[in-house]
């Protein structure tokens, strides 16, 4: 008598049974919610990014009064580059207030790093980007008002990077699409 697979009795392979003691633990950074975590600090430092564009652009109010919106002819750095720096480099940020080039890349800068942050593409340049522009602005107003050297525009800075290294556009953004593109997969410094 032949046996075939059917006739076989039922035998659980010793690899089938779950085996809890040899199941590596997720690392913290790969949990569901720190994943969550790492992708509402992006969505929320966006949102700091696209609302200082908007704010600049229309003179929302908050800010920049409807007067000296950038569309009615404002300069969004005049203000600021003019009346606030201090410390070492004040002559240099005072220079550059109302110059037409500085608006446009603070301008641009503020947008570009906005949209990347909140779709979460783009994010080792938006990091690296962003990062720069904060330390910057952290540059300008040197020593901070509240702290020997620590200020806001610092821990942002050390947030963005962070979020890179995470990779948060992952998680609610199209980060993972994104990553997989043929122009990324040819220039990687674009995730």
């Amino acid at each position: 008598m032949t046996m075939t697979v059917t006739d076989r009795p039922a035998v659980r392979s010793r690899r089938a049974m779950p085996r809890p003691h040899l199941v590596a633990p997720v690392p913290l950074t790969e949990s569901v919610a720190a994943r969550y975590v790492w992708a509402i600090a992006r969505l929320s430092l966006a949102w700091v990014f696209v609302w200082a564009f908007l704010d600049k652009t229309f003179g929302l109010g908050h800010e920049t009064p409807a007067a000296r919106a950038w569309i009615e002819g404002g300069s969004p750095t005049e203000g600021f580059l003019k009346n606030a720096p201090a410390g070492p480099f004040e002559g240099f940020y005072k220079d550059l207030a109302g110059l037409a080039w500085a608006d446009w890349l603070f301008m641009i800068g503020l947008a570009g790093i906005g949209v990347a942050l909140a779709l979460g593409i783009g994010m080792r340049i938006a990091a690296a980007s962003g990062a720069l522009l904060l330390v910057l602005m952290w540059t300008a107003v040197l020593p901070p008002e509240n702290n020997v050297f620590m200020d806001d525009h610092l821990v942002y800075a050390i947030v963005l990077i962070g979020l890179a290294m995470v990779s948060a556009g992952h998680t609610l953004g199209f980060g993972r699409r994104w990553s997989k593109t043929e122009l990324v997969q040819r220039f990687p410094i674009l995730k």
